[in-house]
């Protein structure tokens, strides 16, 4: 049986970075890893590298637990905590891993106006603006 892929979010679908060497963008780990369990971030690391260019994938729980030496169950706690934090969506047989959401202002201070400048440029370059 083939299973029909679709898009599930068309305005979401990954483009490559800016910057850097592959599909993961540096981002999720300066602003997503750290409120993240290990697993999810274990499991997004694998979506993300079996993914079509689309962000696509469909491994059902049962091999996704064999492949990652996980329980089903946590493999599902795994993709909820991805699911809370926007950066999968999950229909399925299919998973799409999202492009990031955009940054957020986040903290107070000269931190919080250095992630909204790094955001601004990084926005700013993916619109190949100058």
């Amino acid at each position: 049986m083939m299973i029909e892929k679709r898009v599930l979010l068309p305005d979401r679908v990954r483009r490559p970075p800016s910057e850097g060497f592959s599909w993961l963008d540096r981002r999720f780990l300066r602003e997503y890893a750290a409120r993240l369990t290990g697993d999810a971030i274990f499991l997004y690391f694998f979506l993300a590298a079996v993914s079509d260019k689309q962000g696509l994938s469909f491994y059902n729980d049962s091999t996704l637990a064999v492949r990652l030496r996980m329980g089903e169950e946590d493999v599902v706690a795994a993709r909820e905590d991805l699911l809370t934090h926007d950066l999968i969506a999950f229909r399925p047989p299919l998973t799409q891993v999202l492009s990031l959401p955009r940054a957020r202002l986040q903290r107070r201070g000269l931190h919080g106006l250095e992630t909204l400048l790094r955001a601004v440029e990084d926005s700013q370059r993916e619109g190949g603006a100058t």
